[in-house]
């Protein structure tokens, strides 16, 4: 055992050993297994609906045998275009039960987004919620779409029927697939090399890179994860993070189903309904992102609800404040435990233990490596050099987690991807028990509302605006959301533009948490020797600002 694994294991949580021994199975297996131990179990509320386990997997299996008579096979590529709500789920492992690999998106992606997700991906087919179907009718020519499903809020949200008017050929409703009764074509699958899913993230180039997923990637870290927070079948999940994002989809997707734990949707993150519905429901287990539990601190109305069914909260995406952190647990006498990971290792590689005392969870530190993960601090100019603790360097980390590489771009593959180690891009410290912190990003991005904003995406769309000659976007820090994305621009000789008109601009064409925040025209911009504009110096200037 080296000395950095020594370090660990004194604060290891007994119960949990540091090799599991996961099943090597295909992703949907773990609903299969779940639905023939507890068949009765509630799996999914949503509103007035409720699906057990047992209906969920033949749920499933309806929806892969449509898929399969739609001619979807196995590679074949499927997008989903969905907020939470059970067909999400639903579709999910229907999509993997026919052997195809899924490819999650977000219901805030405008035209463009979705268009370069859906090429680069290689999707045939698209599920969609009925509200965003004209955006998918928008790109279709332009990409290799050839069926839609279509489906809306209404369904499986009351016992009542629901029906989807179908709005061209070839969109198919999503009740037509759920007519077939067989269960799906069997499928040969290798849990090691076969794909479940592309997941989408970003890098300082601006475009989004598909991860490339396998089943063991998924399930280890489903298996891990739920073994670390002590998961089981009488936990209930608050859901309410979104599912297309790889935290959720693991997190609060993944893990109840592998171990027969309830699952409470919401179609997206509402304090009051939070508030409600953990009071109502009893949640034991809730994943979230610090902005989450910040609102949930400061909404009036918390001391109406009774939280004490809280038993562990995680942390995710940015750095928790210790403030929220400690009055968190305090109210709820759970733990709010702060973890880490990144979409390339499907995400979850740190966490804090979460079955001790209180003192266990070390404000500001990611925690611990999770079961079969090693990790370690590297040099950030080579890559190759271990740091001793207390040494700041590049986060690296290497588990059956981590993915295969980015989909079509061996390149960024070789930048990240060295020896099995995976280079996080995340600049941190290991402490002397063996703790890790996170003190920087070694990427430019933008943390907007704990969204990924990538500099890059936003100033591509500048330079498509007439007046505009320079341009940058660096993160402004702003209090509750964490960074604002703010442009700082040259105009063209003679040319002229508002504020108001540049941020119009970028708005009509990105999600809503990419949207430039603030303007500042500039005559010139900071530029390096190769004529780079430099962000660095920059976002330098607006953090000397906010002091």
């Amino acid at each position: 055992m080296s000395e950095q694994k020594r370090l660990w294991y004194k604060f290891w949580p007994a119960t949990i050993p540091p090799n599991l021994d996961y099943p090597k199975v295909p992703l949907h297996e773990l609903l299969r297994d779940t639905a023939k131990k507890h068949p009765n179990i509630s799996a999914i509320t949503n509103f007035e609906r409720e699906i057990t386990y047992a209906e969920l997997d033949l749920l499933s299996d309806q929806f892969a045998g449509g898929l399969a008579a739609l001619g979807v096979k196995k590679g074949s590529r499927v997008a989903i275009f969905l907020p939470n709500m059970p067909q999400f789920i639903i579709a999910y492992f229907g999509i993997l039960k026919v052997g195809a690999v899924l490819t999650a998106i977000s219901p805030m992606h405008k035209e463009r987004e979705l268009a370069y997700q859906l090429n680069n991906s290689q999707a045939e087919i698209i599920v969609v919620l009925d509200t965003l179907y004209s955006i998918v009718e928008n790109v279709w020519k332009n990409t290799k779409l050839k069926k839609v499903i279509i489906t809306n809020m209404e369904e499986y949200a009351s016992k009542q029927k629901v029906v989807t008017k179908l709005p061209a050929s070839n969109v198919y409703s999503f009740q037509d697939l759920m007519r077939h009764q067989t269960k799906p074509p069997p499928v040969e699958i290798n849990v090691q090399e076969d794909l479940a899913a592309l997941q989408y993230t970003g890098g300082t180039t601006g475009k989004a890179k598909g991860a490339m997923l396998t089943h063991l990637n998924l399930v280890s870290n489903a298996v891990a994860f739920g073994a670390w927070i002590k998961a089981n079948a009488a936990d209930t999940f608050l859901v309410a993070l979104p599912l297309f994002h790889i935290y959720g989809m693991t997190t609060s997707m993944n893990v109840p189903v592998s171990v027969a734990s309830k699952m409470v949707l919401l179609p997206r993150f509402d304090p009051s309904a939070v508030l409600e519905l953990i009071q109502k429901d009893r949640v034991t287990i809730f994943c979230g992102v610090p902005t989450m539990y910040s609102i949930l601190l400061a909404n009036p109305e918390l001391g109406k609800f009774d939280l004490t069914s809280i038993r562990v909260c995680i942390s995710g995406a940015s750095p928790l404040p210790p403030q929220v952190q400690t009055e968190f647990m305090q109210i709820t006498g759970g733990f709010l435990a702060e973890g880490y990971g990144l979409t390339e290792a499907s995400p979850v590689t740190h966490c804090n233990p979460v079955d001790k005392t209180m003192l266990t969870v070390r404000v500001g530190s990611i925690g611990l490596p999770l079961p079969d993960t090693d990790a370690r601090i590297v040099d950030v100019e080579t890559g190759k050099k271990t740091l001793e603790p207390g040494k700041t360097g590049e986060i690296a980390v290497k588990g059956p987690q981590v993915m295969k590489g980015y989909w079509g771009n061996p390149k960024e593959t070789r930048l990240v991807l060295r020896a099995g180690w995976l280079l996080t891009g995340d600049i941190g410290r290991m402490d002397l028990d063996g703790f890790f912190y996170i003190t920087d990003r070694k990427k430019d991005l933008i943390k907007y509302k704990d969204y990924s904003v990538y500099p890059r995406e936003v100033e591509d769309i500048l330079y498509e605006h007439p007046a505009v000659k320079l341009c940058a976007v660096v993160g402004k820090p702003a209090p509750v959301v964490g960074e604002i994305p703010k442009a700082f621009i040259v105009l063209k000789d003679g040319a002229k533009a508002s504020h108001a008109e540049i941020m119009a601009f970028v708005q009509e064409k990105v999600a809503s948490y990419k949207a430039v925040r603030e303007v500042e025209f500039r005559k010139k911009l900071p530029i390096s020797a190769a004529g780079k504009v430099l962000r660095r110096i920059l976002q330098d200037e607006e953090k000397r600002k906010d002091r």
